[in-house]
């Protein structure tokens, strides 16, 4: 992979007291490259993710530099590490954004030594949830699920001062543990009032501020508008309406139609017939994403006040493909009972058994349960200890035969689970 600095026989690296495995490349980037990691010693401590600030190859010293002259790729490798590790410091502990677990240096990577952050590992991305809807959009569950945790993360970054200034589907994570999304990347993200990179955000993402900011930088000139906290609302909008129509908008909000009248853009996509059930109140979610897609900065909505969108309001429940798509610590079997096993309560004891002993092939189960009456009725809920015993067991059950039938396994939310609350049916 570009931009891997330990080759490709995965070392032992020490950090916070212990030794971790790589194990697998995750993405890289011009200054960073991201790896899955294991904590050795200890099979049941969860797998991290470790961002290493790659430096450059060749000699780091050299003459000094002019004034004004752009710094080499070894000190933005560096600042880059400061200034990310500087933002999660300030803004750990929420459940929406990614858990810095501590910072190292890697002393053996190949171009000498680099600076690393530990992180928690986190699960797919909004980025591949979008591949999977096959231009279908996602469901309103998942859609709102989505938009409620990201709100709630910039409604505390903004509170703290902080500008995201890169948010994208590639930067929200499903965390399986919590079972929430969570924001990552804060490489481009500045405290509010001292904006200190030239461009921010993403092509497709970026609000016209910013656009503004960009193309005068570009000219060597310097804009009158300051950008703020409101970019990343704007960033929002177009993520929750291509979550909704399924379609990637990079072009449709460069064009001159959408920089004229986007809002006559946002009501064609929700008034077409092949995106929108009419049983579902979309307009809701049609007004937040406009009030989030104001080209005045001054008229967007703030997180906080989005967040008291009627839309939140609505209890929607998910989908059958979101519970394949969403890890989560407890596994759903179905197609496994028949209506005479529940009858029977000697021949029911014995298939609980079976399956118990079944699951329990990869990981401890915590409880299991197999409800008799609606709703739920015949379908096996398993709890296990962590997400990771559920997607092994999930990846090994599926498709397997139990009593002459094929076996579907799909993850369950663990809040409804410990709540006893039972989708009865799934669309």
């Amino acid at each position: 992979m570009s931009g891997c600095a330990w080759g490709a026989a995965p070392p032992l690296l020490e950090a916070l007291g212990r030794l971790w495995e790589v194990q697998a490349p995750l993405g890289s980037g011009s200054s960073a490259s991201v790896y899955r990691v294991r904590c050795c010693g200890d099979p049941r401590a969860p797998p991290g993710a470790v961002k290493e600030f790659v430096p450059p190859p060749g000699p780091r010293p050299g003459p000094a530099r002019r004034p004004g002259a752009r710094p080499p790729a070894a000190d933005c490798a560096e600042y880059g590490f400061r200034k990310e590790r500087a933002a999660l410091e300030q803004l750990r502990g929420h459940r929406n954004i990614v858990t810095l677990y501590g910072v190292f240096t890697n002393h053996y990577s190949a171009n000498g030594p680099s600076r690393c952050l530990l992180l928690e590992l986190l699960d797919i991305s909004v980025s591949e949830l979008l591949l999977h809807s096959s231009n279908q959009g996602c469901s309103m569950w998942m859609i709102q699920h989505c938009a409620r945790d990201v709100l709630e993360a910039l409604a505390f970054l903004h509170h703290k001062g902080y500008v995201h200034a890169d948010l994208k589907p590639r930067n929200i994570l499903w965390s399986a543990e919590e079972e929430c999304f969570k924001l990552i990347d804060f490489g481009l993200s500045f405290k509010e009032g001292n904006q200190d990179v030239k461009y921010i955000q993403t092509d497709g993402y970026r609000a016209p501020e910013a656009e503004l900011q960009n193309c005068l930088a570009q000219a060597g000139l310097q804009s009158e508008t300051e950008c703020t906290s409101a970019v990343d609302l704007w960033s929002l909008g177009i993520v929750l309406l291509e979550m909704f129509s399924g379609m990637k908008l990079k072009h449709t909000v460069q064009s001159q139609e959408w920089k004229t009248n986007s809002s006559a853009i946002v009501d064609r996509i929700f008034a077409s017939e092949g995106v929108v059930n009419s049983a579902i109140p979309a307009y809701h979610l049609r007004d937040l994403i406009k009030s989030m897609l104001h080209c005045d900065q001054g008229k967007r909505a703030s997180a906080e006040k989005a967040l008291c969108s009627p839309f939140f309001s609505i209890p929607f429940a998910p989908h059958i493909e979101d519970l394949v798509m969403l890890p989560t610590p407890v596994l759903r079997l179905l197609n496994v009972l028949s209506d005479a096993s529940l009858q029977c309560e000697e021949e029911y004891e014995d298939i609980l058994e079976d399956i118990r002993e079944e699951c329990q092939k990869y990981g401890p189960v915590v409880s299991l349960l197999i409800p008799k009456e609606n709703p739920g009725k015949g379908q096996v809920f398993v709890e296990y200890a962590n997400a990771g015993d559920s997607k092994a067991a999930q990846k090994m059950l599926t498709g397997k035969i139990f009593d002459g039938k094929f076996v579907v396994a799909t993850f369950y939310p663990l809040s409804a689970y410990k709540r006893g609350y039972l989708y009865q049916n799934l669309l």
